[in-house]
């Protein structure tokens, strides 16, 4: 395993993370007082937000799975990633092709620290502390670990909800696309909010409310926003729909609650046309 670091400042751990809570919502061990409080307003608000973490975690395993195993790509770039703990990308990847490579992207101190004790004996794996929103950096770097002139699966799951304004984030994914060889994938999970008047639509303005108000801004965009990052592409059946609708391993047991309708995925093909690989 090799990693590549960002000089950064010292953790402030008086401040929530996105990473840590994260980790604390899928009952993690890598989080904080402060990342404790936020789940605690999260799940004041919508407390089957644990079991939604857990559809998102499943949904992502699917996705990585199915484009390891059936269409053979051994390439993923996970940007974004937070903690690579059980189920995470590299895992799936590896299960089904050993020597698939994998770069995870975060600047979080803590999430590299993790990271490097966990993926140390990992050959295939790195991680960089390159900041997201600068692609051309990012992307000069994970070049020394993955071939961007090869299919690459591009993950950025739970991540571009982050980023408040739209136009930006619409540029920086496609700037991350643009650099993707023909046959590449994207694998993409965003907040959703379905302004139907529905009991979703008030936990998805609520939970944004209250995320603001950490300093963990989340915007939960329409479903017209999300499709915007899929411009161009070629979306793979059944399209953007719900985690728990994406090609869900079996019939579903547990009942489906408001929150469930809180997010919108898809994975779609990055076609000859969309390939710029100019950065």
């Amino acid at each position: 395993m090799a990693t590549s670091e960002r000089p950064s400042d010292r953790v402030d751990f008086e401040r929530p993370s996105i990473a840590r809570v994260s980790d604390a919502l899928m009952g993690g061990q890598d989080h904080y007082a402060a990342d404790r409080a936020v789940l605690q307003q999260i799940l004041d608000i919508a407390p089957d937000s644990p079991a939604m973490a857990q559809e998102v975690r499943q949904w992502l395993v699917r996705a990585v799975r199915y484009l390891t195993e059936r269409l053979g790509v051994d390439q993923f770039l996970d940007l974004g990633s937070g903690f690579p703990t059980v189920e995470n990308t590299h895992r799936v990847a590896q299960k089904y092709d050993p020597e698939a490579r994998v770069v995870y992207v975060d600047n979080d101190p803590v999430v590299q620290a993790h990271g490097r004790a966990l993926l140390v004996d990992n050959d295939y794996t790195h991680i960089s502390g390159n900041d997201l929103l600068r692609p051309a950096e990012t992307l000069a770097d994970v070049r020394r670990f993955i071939d961007l002139e090869r299919p690459v699966g591009l993950v950025l799951c739970a991540v571009v909800h982050h980023i408040t304004d739209l136009h930006q984030a619409q540029q920086v994914v496609k700037s991350y696309v643009g650099a993707l060889a023909p046959g590449s994938y994207l694998v993409l999970l965003h907040h959703h909010n379905p302004d139907d008047g529905t009991e979703a639509a008030t936990v998805a303005a609520s939970l944004q409310d209250r995320f603001g108000r950490t300093g963990l801004d989340t915007h939960y965009r329409s479903r017209a926003e999300i499709a915007s990052f899929f411009d161009g592409l070629d979306l793979l059946e059944p399209g953007l729909t719900a985690p728990h609708e994406w090609w869900p391993d079996g019939p579903r047991l547990a009942p489906l609650t408001p929150v469930n309708r809180t997010s919108l995925c898809g994975v779609a093909r990055i076609p000859q046309a969309l390939s710029r690989r100019t950065q």
